[in-house]
């Protein structure tokens, strides 16, 4: 069993007295004790795990997709884009993209360029981009059009990430995990990112699904221990 630090268990008995770990709370509430437990020397993220209701064995139980937090993550974005045509590497470049081209650099990623944390490819560079897959598929960062990261729209996609906009993907066990923001927020946006997301995964639960689609959430600060959120989903009509 890994042996917890001091500063961790000094942490946890801090939350105990303010009601507990393992008692659900509201999502302000939950922000809000995550937020007072957030006392490393940088910066710490603030992440959600997402436990779901999925039998990810099942082709139509895959869940993964991507959405534009209200209020972003607070995190600095670096995009590639792979285009077809000069043009798009001028337009992608433009947006924001640290690096833009075509075959050359996918020859580029090929031989070890990982500098960067999203991949947008059109749907005619796609033949190409494939070839990646053994690179970029076990790292997340393969383009998709679930994802939204395979589109006609460079500029516009390569906008949109370097926003706010995050990917997500249910893991073997059906737990999504996603970066919701930073310490560094003000807690109503905090709030506001977290809602929106349980709400958007809630709204889009697969039609094979029986009953409950989130059976538990968790936030948590870099270096904190996990806070229990309370989410009710609304019920099928």
């Amino acid at each position: 069993m890994k042996t917890r630090s001091k500063r961790y268990n000094a942490l946890v008995a801090s939350a105990e007295k303010a009601g507990g770990l393992k008692t659900p709370k509201d999502v302000p509430a939950a922000v809000a004790l995550v937020k007072s437990m957030a006392k490393a020397k940088f910066t710490e993220s603030i992440d959600l795990a997402v436990c779901l209701n999925l039998d990810t064995k099942k082709a139509d139980q895959q869940f993964r997709g991507s959405f534009s937090l209200p209020n972003g993550t607070g995190r600095s974005v670096r995009v590639i884009a792979f285009v077809d045509d000069s043009d798009k590497i001028t337009t992608a470049l433009a947006a924001g993209a640290v690096k833009a081209g075509g075959e050359d650099l996918v020859k580029e990623v090929e031989a070890g360029f990982m500098d960067f944390d999203v991949a947008i490819s059109t749907p005619k560079m796609m033949r190409h981009v494939g070839k990646l897959g053994k690179v970029l598929g076990p790292r997340g960062l393969m383009p998709s059009p679930k994802s939204g990261t395979v589109a006609d729209d460079i500029a516009g996609a390569v906008k949109e990430f370097k926003g706010g906009k995050i990917e997500f993907r249910s893991d073997a066990a059906g737990n999504v995990h996603v970066r919701v923001g930073t310490a560094q927020f003000d807690e109503p946006k905090l709030v506001e990112n977290i809602s929106a997301f349980l709400t958007y995964v809630a709204d889009s639960r697969p039609s094979t699904v029986k009953g409950a689609f989130i059976k538990g959430v968790t936030l948590a600060s870099t270096m904190g221990p996990g806070v229990r959120v309370a989410f009710v989903e609304k019920k099928e009509a």
